[in-house]
């Protein structure tokens, strides 16, 4: 068993007690301050991460815009990339499908929609409409082979086109989901069909063969017709 220091050492063991403790204690707070030195900026970079993670898609297309990129450029432009032969029409905002249709020399019918469908998260597709017709929930759940689809709100649909709903459009979207054309589009085989062109009123009207060939659209019945006059 260790003896008790001299009474002529004490001075210097309190000494060096004294001095070991506040060092252990100063090296401890200085690690201390350290970690939380690191805890802050580890912190401040996840916040800046999280903040730029965080800018809606619905931001990037409003900048996309700011910087002269827009939704009708990048339709126009898709349009002339694809090869198709169409005539584009600028007419303005219109107050029915009838007003469009005869703004841009087709049958009401013949104005196709394009609507936007999640079939699940974060994964949407593109389905063509004759204007006299109307989604066949069942048949396109069926034709997909899923049990639920919904209608995305129109700021999720801007963000996952790049386009406001009423000018929605595959040609120049934000991402190139896959397209389901509905099997009418095409009867008779020399139809034309009009569709939006990335801006309120305007439009490319096109032969609906070449609309469906240039998409790689899937084609199938998933419409019923509009129980309602088409006005």
């Amino acid at each position: 068993m260790p003896s008790d220091p001299p009474a002529a050492d004490l001075p210097d063991f309190a000494a060096d007690l004294i001095k070991g403790t506040f060092d252990a204690n100063l090296d401890t707070s200085i690690r201390q301050m350290n970690a939380y030195s690191d805890l802050v900026a580890a912190a401040g970079r996840s916040v800046d991460q999280f903040t730029k993670d965080s800018v809606s898609d619905v931001d990037k297309a409003a900048e996309a815009a700011d910087a002269g990129d827009s939704g009708e450029a990048r339709a126009t432009r898709a349009l002339s990339t694809s090869g198709v032969d169409h005539n584009l029409t600028r007419h303005g905002r219109v107050g029915s499908l009838a007003e469009a249709a005869a703004a841009r020399g087709v049958q009401p019918r013949d104005i196709v929609k394009t609507l936007v469908v999640r079939r699940a998260e974060d994964d949407f597709l593109f389905v063509l409409v004759p204007g006299d017709r109307e989604i066949s929930w069942p048949k396109l759940r069926s034709h997909l082979g899923v049990s639920r689809l919904s209608m995305p709100d129109a700021a999720v649909a801007l963000s996952v086109t790049g386009y406001e709903r009423g000018t929605i459009t595959p040609f120049g979207a934000s991402t190139a989901w896959p397209v389901v054309a509905d099997a009418s589009i095409l009867e008779p085989a020399d139809r034309r069909v009009s569709l939006g062109a990335g801006a309120h009123g305007v439009a490319a009207t096109m032969s609906a063969a070449d609309l469906v060939r240039s998409l790689r659209a899937d084609v199938a019945d998933v419409t019923d017709p509009i129980s309602s006059p088409v006005t």
